[in-house]
């Protein structure tokens, strides 16, 4: 009997996070994994290269991982498990081309998509795939994790989150290994709820560090914007306890202190007194807790959330509050319970 050949794995999208996780995944051999790049010339200098000095200098590809252009659609129709790497902004297109694909579907972005209206909500991750392509089997994969540690094969450890156990299975299958441990969740809105709302309090705390604080005003944000985020999650479904675990508190916590963090760093700029638009233009990459605070803040609106830590982040990349007034419209706040 002939063994079966090893799982297809393909990453769509050959930015920093995407590379990584093919590393990791071509590192651990569990699949053929291929990483796919929009650009064509991109994808043959990474190739030829053997690393992607674009978004992940330094790191060197396994010989084992495939780098390609060309039609991703057709490439995924051939893969057993397809990963979009790609900034939120683009996942309804990608979910939408691929509604009618019979393989597990995954995406890594974290954040909610663009609001069209003041009363027409961006949507999660999930709630996309609801939308646009409700038949796909679909998923998350997400949790505290910086791309150069998992590319440099340093211990991390993640969260598949899906209705779907084959989608669970299939991303524990493709990235779990030596150094990469995958945890399987079927709550998909509080693990995407976590992913998203982590990212705007992460602005807070670098202002609050870059202000020069202290360390009790950090863990007095990082906690209370736990708080934020479980309450913001609850509302839409998910359940408390996800919030205690890696895509919660977890990616909370790393992207609140790491100093890879960009949402922190945009944080840390605004203190010295940077403009928005000079700290996004100096990080080179996508902050994706700029774009999204201003939805996390209306669905909270929406739903009748009390969200003051993002509110003042929101007021403050709109430029109605500079960062000290920011501080003193929290600290001014009237007291209330901690379980409020």
């Amino acid at each position: 009997m002939t063994p079966a050949p090893d799982p297809r794995t393909l990453v769509l999208g050959a930015g920093a996070w995407g590379t990584a996780l093919a590393i990791g995944a071509a590192r651990h051999g569990a699949a053929r994994v291929t990483l796919w790049a929009r650009d064509d010339a991109q994808a043959r200098e990474i190739a030829e290269r053997r690393d992607n000095a674009r978004y992940l200098p330094g790191q060197a590809l396994p010989e084992s991982l495939r780098v390609t252009g060309g039609d991703a659609l057709a490439l995924a129709a051939d893969a057993d498990l397809v990963v979009i790497a790609t900034p939120m902004a683009a996942l309804r297109e990608w979910l939408s081309a691929m509604a009618g694909l019979r393989v597990p579907v995954a995406w890594l972005c974290k954040g909610f998509e663009r609001a069209a209206s003041d009363h027409q909500p961006g949507l999660l991750g999930h709630e996309i795939a609801a939308e646009v392509a409700p038949a796909l089997q679909a998923g998350v994969l997400s949790g505290p994790s910086f791309a150069q540690e998992v590319a440099r094969g340093q211990p991390t450890a993640l969260v598949a989150a899906s209705a779907h156990a084959a989608v669970r299975d299939a991303l524990v299958a493709a990235f779990h290994g030596p150094t990469l441990r995958v945890y399987a969740n079927d709550d998909v809105a509080g693990v995407e709820v976590g992913g998203a709302v982590k990212n705007v309090l992460a602005i807070a705390t670098g202002l609050c560090d870059g202000l020069g604080l202290g360390l009790n005003a950090r863990a007095a944000l990082i906690t209370r914007g736990l708080a934020e985020i479980t309450r913001l999650g609850v509302a839409l479904g998910a359940r408390p306890e996800t919030f205690m675990g890696l895509s919660g508190l977890g990616d909370l916590v790393l992207t609140a202190t790491g100093d890879l963090s960009r949402n922190r760093q945009v944080g840390l700029l605004l203190a010295r007194g940077q403009t928005l638009a000079q700290a996004v233009a100096s990080l080179g990459h996508v902050a994706e807790g700029v774009y999204s605070a201003r939805t996390v803040a209306q669905r909270a609106r929406l739903l009748g959330v009390d969200m003051p830590i993002t509110d003042a982040v929101v007021a403050l990349l709109e430029g109605r509050l500079q960062p000290a007034q920011a501080v003193a419209a929290l600290m001014g706040r009237d007291p209330k319970s901690e379980g409020a």
